[in-house]
């Protein structure tokens, strides 16, 4: 082997491994890797942008349907207090009513019990006075309360005056007897007692002074 031969031989085991058999270098070109990495950059980018609006969307569409459901609560508490509410008139109402057509019995019995004072007939009286005892504490147990008029102010949202009595026993416009009791339920009148009340005559006054 002369010399010439000796140097293109090195000259091609120098350079053989670059060049594929086609005449292309598997050498990269500048920027390729780069750019590759730019793509995918740019996409990792956009689907974090992508996940993060997604995310906030989420958020919004919770807060919104836990707002829708603070106020189908607060609705449906309102509409159950009115309706409890509703339920508890409508049923003082139907004791009320109930009470009303009751109070001429008792009635009854007070002027069957004021008539039998006769001695003889001491039994049957008490017979009745059990009987309207009765019927009272089963009023009385739904808040039926009996107006205390005797002696008391005459007031006219508690009292129905039908006469005027001048006596001196008596301060000036005070309740002197009771024809009718009267009832109160709930604090709602539903008689008046029918009562007389004291009066003072101009000369009894004068004579006083």
């Amino acid at each position: 082997m002369n010399h010439r031969d000796s140097e293109k031989k090195k000259i091609k085991i120098e350079f053989g491994p670059e060049v594929n058999a086609a005449g292309e270098s598997d050498i990269p070109m500048p920027g390729a890797d780069a750019g590759g990495d730019a793509e995918n950059r740019f996409g990792t980018a956009s689907a974090g942008d992508a996940s993060l609006e997604a995310w906030k969307k989420l958020q919004d569409d919770n807060k919104d349907l836990l707002q829708t459901l603070q106020r189908r609560q607060a609705d449906f508490d309102n509409y159950r207090r009115q309706s409890e509410q509703r339920l508890a008139k409508e049923h003082a109402r139907g004791i009320e009513t109930l009470a009303e057509k009751l109070l001429p019995v008792l009635d009854g019995f007070d002027r069957a019990l004021a008539a039998y004072n006769d001695p003889a007939v001491q039994e049957y009286a008490k017979g009745v006075e059990l009987i309207r005892k009765q019927l009272w504490d089963v009023l009385a147990k739904q808040g039926i309360e009996r107006i205390d008029a005797l002696g008391k102010p005459f007031n006219p949202h508690l009292h129905h005056a039908i006469e005027s009595v001048e006596t001196n026993e008596y301060p000036d416009g005070t309740v002197t007897q009771v024809l009718q009791q009267g009832y109160i339920f709930h604090d709602r009148v539903l008689r008046p007692a029918m009562v007389k009340v004291s009066s003072h005559s101009e000369s009894a006054a004068s004579g006083q002074g």
